[in-house]
């Protein structure tokens, strides 16, 4: 054993490490949002929750990446402690998958077929598809596959150094003396612990212990407890993770923290105990990296199987651990953890402007009721909302500028380009449907009552209103770019309505039968209905543009008028009919 030996075993532990990133990064980048979907499904109870944690695991290839997402989502109050405990279960398990695939390095055999198995056979081919699919491929999807492809050759590359370098160990007797030492469970405990604390992913020594296994050195008795303490060493990253959350984010890790550790201390007990009395005879026997995914996907299974009858002891004793506090704490509004995983953070930034969409369209409803039945509860309550718009306008601007700067896959782009540009129409509407409040207001206290006609046109102005913001709202939270097309011919007859009854109010103020102090309020009620069809049209617009990969909205707009003129005049014609002010 030389020197030399040793930078290689470091070589090959860089390499391996940076494999499995790059997996990891690619595998996320094409699940995208539709980790989110899932979780919003199948984290009611908690044997969904198990699978669910089991499955996103093995995609993505880390239970702590799984657990800080959890401690994100949980801070952010888009899932609360009980749902996370089935998946954080079901994360030991998934992450077992990493030791099968490396154990695949063990195989030797002349056989053609049979040695294809081995990874060092097929991942030159691997690297080479990886590297033609990111160097020549326009789509980013492909070149996520390509790097995922790429990642998962470099990381079978790296374990074959690792293994290559700890050969000449086989033969030394210092380290056969040294291995003696692991002998002593607690401290095969201790060095699982602390060396996956230290490289924060249990998949990643596991795969240097099934590389040190290839030496021979190594027996079932040492990498027990050393396995075992991987499980508890993984918690480090989601300890590190629980600083600067709320306490319910902190019970996440307590979970996982106390499920590992409860795991470990009740199996290995058991196995030692078992052994003092039977006296195992396999002990004493070198293990190979396939032993060693066994015994990893056993302890993990058999622990998952003891506690799981147990969520609820669980929830209970971290909730123990974590105190509640006198003072209220208070939960983020998108956890900034979140950008880890991009694709998630995209789709929980879409149900939040989901919110506003629909809050705004509702403020806007109730804001008219309040014309003809003036509420100061309703007022207090729509100005509240207004506030809350606002927040979630900077809050989720904010987050959407830092997400713009993540590597997102080109449908995850659109969707955060489609959000930056939303946000503010929708803001814009709060603030509109706030001003018709005011105006209300002033009608109730001033006791104004509008002519017969005037009323009769404005209440025909107001279910246009009406119609074009649900329309918008329905067509933004249901990505459906039909109801997106009828928004602006609706727009059109509303502006040309607009126009028409200011007209028709100058004519009945040049007449004598409308005061000056009625037109003003008038004319606010109805430029405020103007710029909410406005900004109804640009949401749309931009549903619509994005969707077309189209840039420019008065290009899109042109384009849509002249050469969809058909389906837009029809439509334009359909709703003057519907809103044809009375003579």
């Amino acid at each position: 054993m030389t020197v030399f030996n040793i930078f290689t075993l470091l070589g090959g532990l860089a390499f391996f490490l940076f494999g499995m990133s790059t997996m990891s990064n690619g595998l996320e980048r094409i699940a995208g949002g539709k980790l989110e979907r899932i979780l919003g499904k199948m984290t009611d109870r908690p044997i969904k929750g198990l699978v669910l944690g089991a499955g996103i695991t093995a995609i993505i290839q880390s239970s702590s990446a799984v657990t800080v997402m959890l401690v994100g989502l949980v801070n952010s109050g888009i899932m609360n402690l009980g749902q996370s405990i089935g998946v954080i279960m079901g994360s030991n398990i998934g992450t077992t998958i990493t030791a099968w695939i490396l154990s695949l390095a063990g195989i030797s055999s002349e056989n053609f077929f049979v040695s294809l198995l081995k990874p060092s056979s097929f991942s030159p081919l691997v690297a080479f598809g990886g590297i033609l699919l990111t160097m020549l491929s326009k789509k980013n999807k492909s070149k996520d596959i390509g790097a995922i492809m790429i990642g998962f050759a470099v990381l079978m590359y790296g374990m074959e150094l690792m293994s290559g370098s700890m050969d000449p160990l086989a033969e030394s007797p210092e380290f056969a003396s040294f291995m003696t030492m692991f002998t002593n469970p607690l401290l095969g405990l201790a060095v699982g612990i602390i060396l996956t604390a230290v490289i924060q992913s249990s998949s990643a020594t596991v795969g240097i212990l099934q590389a040190l296994s290839m030496t021979g050195g190594i027996s079932i008795g040492m990498a027990v407890p050393i396995i075992m303490g991987q499980n508890i060493g993984t918690c480090i990253t989601a300890l590190i993770s629980s600083f600067g959350v709320n306490k319910h984010a902190k019970r996440v890790t307590a979970v996982h923290i106390s499920f590992n550790i409860i795991g470990t201390a009740i199996w290995l007990s058991a196995y030692f105990i078992l052994d003092a009395i039977i006296h195992f005879t396999f002990t004493d026997q070198a293990v190979t990296p396939f032993l060693i995914a066994v015994i990893h996907t056993v302890f993990n299974i058999a622990t998952t199987a003891l506690l799981f009858p147990f969520t609820k002891p669980l929830e209970k004793l971290a909730v123990k651990m974590v105190k509640d506090k006198k003072q209220k704490t208070k939960g983020a509004f998108l956890d900034e953890r979140l950008l880890a995983t991009p694709g998630l953070a995209v789709a929980q930034c879409r149900e939040f402007t989901n919110e506003m969409a629909r809050l705004s369209a509702n403020m806007l409803l109730e804001s008219i009721s309040l014309i003809d039945n003036y509420n100061q509860k309703t007022a207090d309550r729509l100005i509240a909302e207004e506030q809350k718009l606002d927040d979630y306008e900077d809050k989720l601007g904010t987050f959407l500028v830092k997400l713009s700067g993540c590597q997102l896959t080109d449908e995850d782009s659109n969707t955060v380009s489609t959000l930056l540009h939303a946000i503010g129409d929708f803001e814009r509407i709060g603030d509109h449907a706030l001003n018709i409040v005011n105006t209300a207001q002033e009608i109730s206290d001033k006791n104004i009552s509008f002519s017969e006609q005037a009323n009769a046109e404005l209440k025909i102005a107001a279910n246009a209103i009406s119609e074009i913001t649900g329309l918008t709202a329905d067509a933004f939270c249901f990505n459906n770019t039909s109801l997106a097309l009828e928004v602006e011919p609706l727009e059109e007859v509303i502006d040309d309505m607009v126009d028409e009854i200011k007209s028709r109010h100058i004519a009945r103020l040049t007449g004598g039968s409308c005061t000056i102090e009625l037109g003003f309020v008038l004319s606010d009620l109805l430029t405020n209905f103007e710029r909410v069809s406005d900004h109804c049209s640009n949401v749309a617009v931009c549903l619509l543009r994005i969707h077309d990969s189209l840039y420019d909205t008065h290009e899109y707009l042109n384009n849509y008028k002249s050469e969809g003129g058909e389906q837009f005049t029809k439509a334009f014609k359909a709703y003057q009919k519907k809103y044809r002010l009375p003579n």
